[in-house]
Parts: structure tokens; C-alpha cells; sequence
């Protein structure tokens, strides 16, 4: 078991790579896109609302493979081509944006309104509030599920071998076509899964005793 795990650990610390990209990849842009329709949720006009609810809404009930599948084959046929690891990045994204919407909505609407209230009262133009008053205390209670969201990503990077893409998923299921051997490299690979997510929890409960002053 020894010398075919030595054999795979080139294979797979190339399609680990290609995990990594892809999970930095879709954790970046969701975050971007996420916060900025979330905050767009809660304080835009109200078709700025609408559209962002009809988004989220629409997007967090469709299963992530389906999703997927439908940008990369749906796509062409309204003549947009892209390559099977955007058309993987993009469904992802799409799909964490919906949830970061949320995961925004839920952190900033929790405040309550007689801090921004009080805030205006002393004369805070709103940029002033949402960075001084809002986003401080909005942000302790973003952290945990985004987090959890982050976890989620990484294992849902794993879909993007059925689009042909070599991740670590692909290049496990590439070895054992060669070896034959498939319970050894799968509990490999279900140990770096893991390591990575356990490590990324690690970080979360670091960063939330961080923040911890920030007070009620």
C-alpha cells in the first residue's frame, strides 16, 4: 500500500493544486459579489431588492452538480463557450454568492436599528455608519457561517472532476485506473479533505476569539 501511495502523491499534489485554485478562486469572487449584494439587500432600492432576493433565492434552490451542468452545456446555446474550469468557477460562484447574500442579510440585519439611529442622530452620513457602527459589530456574526461556507467550498470543488477538470478528485480516480487500488488513495484523499477543512476551523475559532471584544 506504501509504494502505490508514494506512486500517486505526484499525481495528487498536482490535482491538489487545481483544488486550491479553484476553492481561492470561488471564495474570493463569492465574498466580493456576496457582500455587495447583501448590502444591497438590506439597504437598496427596492427593485435593487427584489432582483437580489429573486437571485439568491433562485440560486440556493438549485442543486450545485445541476448548476454546473447548466453552465457548462446550457450556456453555448445562447453562444457564451467557456472552458470546463471557468464554467466550474463561475457555477460555484454563482452558488456561494447566493449563500454569502445571506449569510450578509442575516449578520447585518441583526443589528439593531437604534445603532444606526443613534448614529445618524450625531450626524454619520450612511458610508460613516456602515463602516463605523454597523460593519464592526456585522462582522462577528458574519464570520462563523462564512467560514462554514469556506469548508463547504473546498468539498464542493470536488464536483468539478465530472466536468473533466484533473482535482484531487480526478487524479485519485486517474490513479486507481492505473494501480487497480482504490480504498487506500480514497481514504488519502479524504484525509487531505479533511486536514484542509480541520485546518480552516482552526482559523475560524482563532478569528472569533480575535474579535471576541467586540461586544453585544
Amino acid at each position: 500500500m506504501l509504494s502505490q501511495i508514494l506512486y500517486a502523491v505526484p499525481f495528487l499534489a498536482q490535482g491538489f493544486a487545481i483544488t486550491l485554485w479553484v476553492s481561492l478562486l470561488v471564495v474570493v469572487l463569492s465574498l466580493i459579489a456576496g457582500v455587495l449584494l447583501g448590502v444591497g439587500l438590506v439597504y437598496g432600492p427596492a427593485p435593487l431588492r427584489w432582483a437580489v432576493r429573486i437571485f439568491s433565492d433562485t440560486i440556493r434552490g438549485i442543486p450545485i452538480l445541476v448548476l454546473m451542468f447548466f453552465v457548462y452545456y446550457g450556456m453555448p446555446a445562447v453562444g457564451l463557450h467557456l472552458q470546463s474550469f471557468w464554467a466550474a468557477v463561475l457555477a460555484l460562484t454563482l452558488f456561494k454568492t447566493a449563500q454569502v447574500v445571506e449569510y450578509v442579510r442575516g449578520a447585518v440585519g441583526s443589528i439593531p436599528k437604534g445603532q444606526s439611529e443613534a448614529a445618524m442622530a450625531i450626524g454619520l452620513t450612511f458610508r460613516q455608519r456602515l463602516t463605523y457602527v454597523i460593519f464592526p459589530q456585522a462582522f462577528r456574526r458574519f464570520l462563523p457561517p462564512w467560514i462554514n461556507g469556506v469548508t463547504d467550498a473546498v468539498k464542493g470543488s470536488a464536483l468539478v472532476s465530472l466536468l473533466g477538470i484533473t482535482d484531487l478528485m480526478q487524479a485519485i480516480n486517474q490513479v486507481i485506473g492505473r494501480t487497480y487500488e482504490a480504498m487506500p488513495l480514497y481514504i488519502l484523499g479524504a484525509l487531505v479533505y479533511f486536514a484542509v477543512n480541520y485546518a480552516l476551523s482552526l482559523a475560524s475559532r482563532r478569528l472569533e476569539r480575535r474579535f471576541s471584544f467586540i461586544r453585544e
